[in-house]
Parts: structure tokens; sequence; C-alpha cells
């Protein structure tokens, strides 16, 4: 078995998983961890608990302590520090005439290493940019393109629901998302609709679809004819979380009925299942 524990650098981060190091550690405490751009100030997300060594699949670098008034006041230091370092890029890449969009500075807890976080619609030959960096600063520098979704996820913003950004708030790791969620959500696959500030498909699209998968399962498809208290009829729609069916009765009046009053026309079984 294995000790390990979980901590998040961000508010809605990605949980990473360090070896508590014996530390009696718990929930949202405030720690400095080993990362491989040297000491980091992190939030513990999930308490210490023992896993199966096999599914730890790398040795785990230590909690070295929890956070003391100085590393706060350190961290608070650098991130003052950041905004400065941000206009001198910008002016870096100007200058070098780079086609990057630089997106934010992240210094880690000793300001012995900054991170840069820029996107770019293809790749970008930032090695002078680099070179000028460590110049200027006198410490390690990284460069690392992220994609849209990553983008809004550093900048934030509000969806088209009026609320914060999923991504920034609580959405620590993005799923896949298909066109075939909205489809089976019968939303309108106008782009403009069902796209989020990224440009790519709204993560929200993917809370429900299973519900609604298996709701619609249970739907008799549009155009199938079935039996209601209401008399014989042929379905014209359906609204799966409301778990009713329209019908259009034999005399052309449409009626919403629940679904478990439904019953689809003998005939039609039969031919369904033979």
């Amino acid at each position: 078995m294995a000790d390990i524990v979980g901590v998040r650098f961000k508010s809605a981060g990605k949980i990473y998983f360090f070896d508590p190091a014996e530390l009696e550690l718990a929930v949202n405490d405030c720690v400095v961890v080993d990362t491989g751009r040297g000491p980091g100030l992190g939030w513990v997300a999930i308490a210490p608990k023992q896993v199966l060594a096999e599914e730890v699949p790398k040795p785990l670098k230590p909690v070295l302590r929890k956070a003391s008034p100085e590393d706060l006041q350190r961290a608070r230091k650098f991130e003052s520090k950041e905004k400065e370092a941000m206009v001198e890029c910008a002016r870096l890449i100007a200058k070098l005439n780079l086609p990057m969009k630089l997106l934010a500075a992240e210094y880690n807890l000793d300001g012995s290493h900054i991170t840069f976080f820029f996107s770019a619609e293809g790749r970008v030959d930032f090695r002078e940019l680099v070179r000028e960096l460590a110049s200027l600063f006198k410490v390690q520098v990284e460069l690392r393109q992220v994609g849209p979704r990553d983008e809004a996820k550093l900048l934030g913003g509000f969806g088209r629901c009026g609320r914060p950004l999923c991504c920034r708030t609580f959405l620590s790791e993005f799923a896949p998302v298909s066109i075939r969620m909205a489809k089976d959500q019968e939303l309108p696959l106008n782009p403009m609709k069902i796209s989020g500030i990224c440009g790519r498909l709204l993560c929200c699209l993917a809370y429900e679809h299973e519900l609604y998968r298996a709701i619609k399962e249970k739907m008799p498809k549009l155009g199938q004819q079935v039996a209601t208290s209401l008399g014989a009829g042929k379905v014209v729609g359906s609204n799966p979380l409301k778990e009713t069916v329209m019908v259009e009765l034999e005399g052309g009046v449409a009626v919403v009925v629940p679904l478990s009053e439904v019953r689809v026309s003998s005939d039609q079984a039969t031919s369904q299942t033979g």
C-alpha cells in the first residue's frame, strides 16, 4: 500500500497526488509541495489515504510542510511580480513580432521559476524569447502553449447562462463533448448557440446527456403509432425531461400524454422485435 494526498493549486485546477510524508493533513490545509518546477503552494483537496502501490504510476514527490505565514506572504509577493513579468514579456513578444497571445504568468513559491502561458494558431519558435526573458529575470523560464478551453479557464468570463464559467469555478478536467449530445437533447445545432466563449462545444452539454439518453431509450420514436387512454394516434413530439409524449390522435387533435400512459401499437411492436 502507498500513502497519497490530493493537492490542488488553483480553485478549479486539476488535483495532483503527493506523498503526505507522515504529516497530519486535512482538506483545505494550505501546503508547500515539491513540484518539477521547485516548491509550490497548494491546498489539500483529498485527505491522505492509502491506495494499492500499483495504482501509483511513479514515485510521488513529497509534501514539504504545512504553509506558514511567511510562505503565504512570499506567495503574495511573487503574485504581484507576475503582473510586472506580463508587461515585460508582452513587450518582448511585440519586439520579436511573434504570433502569440500572452495569457498569464506564474512564479513558483521561491521565485526560481516562472511560467508564461500563451495561445497561438500554430507552433511558435520562441527560443529567442526564452533567452531574453531568462536574461531579464535571472530565473528559469518556461513557455507553455495552451488550447482554447485552457485559455478560457485561465482568463475566466461568463457563460450563456450568465454564470461564471464552469471551467473557472469547479470543472477541474475537461470531458469529451460531442455534437451527438446536442442532438440527443434536441438543441438547435447552431454553433453560436451550443458553443462557449472558447469556441468549443459547451461543457454543460455533457452534464445531462446520460439522463436524456436513458429517458429517450424509453420514448417512442417520431411517427410511431401508439395507443393512449384518449385513443390511438401518431407520435409528433416528446419532452424527455417531463417524460411526456405529444400524440396526434386520429381526429387530428394533438395531446400531451405522460410516457407511462403510452403504449406502442401491437403491430409495430411485433415488427420491431421480428
